[in-house]
C-alpha cells in the first residue's frame, strides 16, 4: 500500500467517526482544508482519468493500473472532485495525489516514468466536469469503457438494490426512469452548485446512450487524448486490453500477478426475455450511431 492510499484509509475511518460530532467535524474539515490550501502546490495533478461509465469495469482497470511500478495511485479511485465536490478548491483535489518532489526523484534520479491518475465514471456525463478538467488538466488522456447498454442497466439496478437504494423489480425501475431523472440534467448544468443523486442512480437507460456523452468531450479535446475499451472484450482479455491501454499511456508491457474482476456480483433477479428484447429495439438507434461514429461495431444488437 503507498503512502498517499494509507493516509487515505486512516482519513476514510477518521470521517465516519467524526459524523457523530457534527460541531467537531466542522471545525477539523476547516482545518484540513487551510492546509490543503497550504500544501496544494507540492503536489501532482493527473496524467490520466478512467471517465466512465459505471458497471463497465472501471474499478478493475484503475486497479489493475495502480498496481503498475510507473503509475501511482490518488488516494481512491473516484475523487468525485470535477462533479460533485468542486467548492472545495483546487488544492483540496491535489492533496490527493503524490507529491511533486516524489516525480521529481523518480524522474531525475531513477529516469523512471512516473504517472497518477484517477477514475470517476460519473465525470463523462456531468455537464461542469469536462471544462473544469480542460482548464487544469488540458493534456490529460481519457479512458472510457462501454459496455453492452442493457447488461450495464441491468447490473446497476442490481447493485442499487443492494445497496437499498431501488425498491422496484427492473421493468418497474425502468418505468419509474424519466419521472426520477426529470430536468435533473438541467438544474446541474444551470446551478453549478446542485449535483443529482436520482441522476447517478436511476438513470438506468439514459446512462447507456453513450455516443452524445462522447461526442461532447472529443468536441473540446481531441480524439487522440481517448482510449474507448469494449468492456466484453476486457473481460474475455484483460492482459491484451491492459498493454493496450498501458501503450496509450506511453508505457511498456506489463503485467500484475493476476487479473481478478473486481465488484463482480452474482444476481438474484434474472431479466424477463421479453424485457431484454424490447431494450435491445430501444437501444439500436444509438447503438448504431456510436457505431457510426467510432467506425466500429460492438455487436450489442444481437
Amino acid at each position: 500500500m503507498t503512502f498517499n492510499r494509507f493516509i487515505y484509509k486512516k482519513k476514510t475511518i477518521l470521517r465516519h467517526k467524526l459524523e457523530k460530532y457534527p460541531k467537531l467535524q466542522k471545525i477539523v474539515t476547516s482545518i484540513y482544508l487551510k492546509y490543503c490550501n497550504a500544501t496544494g502546490f507540492l503536489h501532482t495533478t493527473p496524467d490520466f482519468y478512467i471517465i466512465g461509465f459505471a458497471k463497465c469495469g472501471t474499478t478493475s482497470l484503475f486497479e489493475y493500473l495502480i498496481s503498475h511500478p510507473n503509475i501511482h495511485p490518488p488516494k481512491g479511485k473516484e475523487i468525485d472532485f470535477f462533479d460533485r465536490l468542486y467548492s472545495r478548491g483546487i488544492n483540496w483535489y491535489k492533496v490527493g495525489f503524490p507529491f511533486k518532489i516524489q516525480k521529481f526523484f523518480d524522474t531525475v534520479f531513477l529516469r523512471k516514468k512516473f504517472l497518477t491518475g484517477e477514475a470517476t465514471p460519473r465525470y463523462i456525463e456531468h455537464p461542469h466536469a469536462i471544462n473544469r478538467i480542460k482548464e487544469i488538466t488540458p493534456n490529460a488522456k481519457f479512458i472510457i469503457l462501454l459496455r453492452n447498454p442493457i447488461d450495464r442497466a441491468f447490473s446497476q439496478h442490481n447493485m442499487n438494490v443492494k445497496n437499498d437504494y431501488e425498491i422496484n423489480n427492473f421493468s418497474d425501475a425502468l418505468k419509474e426512469e424519466p419521472r426520477r431523472i426529470a430536468n435533473r440534467i438541467e438544474k446541474m448544468s444551470n446551478d453549478v452548485s446542485y449535483y443529482s443523486w436520482n441522476f447517478d442512480l436511476y438513470a438506468y437507460l439514459e446512462h447507456g446512450i453513450y455516443v452524445d456523452k462522447i461526442k461532447r468531450w472529443m468536441e473540446v479535446f481531441p480524439k487522440e487524448q481517448f482510449f474507448i475499451i469494449q468492456s466484453e472484450e476486457f473481460l474475455k482479455n484483460p492482459s491484451k486490453i491492459y498493454n493496450d491501454v498501458l501503450e496509450f499511456l506511453g508505457l511498456a508491457n506489463w503485467e500484475p500477478k493476476e487479473f481478478v474482476l473486481y465488484k463482480k456480483r452474482e444476481y438474484k433477479e434474472k431479466m424477463n426475455s421479453d424485457l431484454r428484447n424490447e431494450l435491445v429495439e430501444y437501444f439500436k438507434p444509438h447503438n448504431k450511431r456510436l457505431y457510426d461514429f467510432l467506425g466500429k461495431s460492438f455487436d450489442w444488437d444481437k
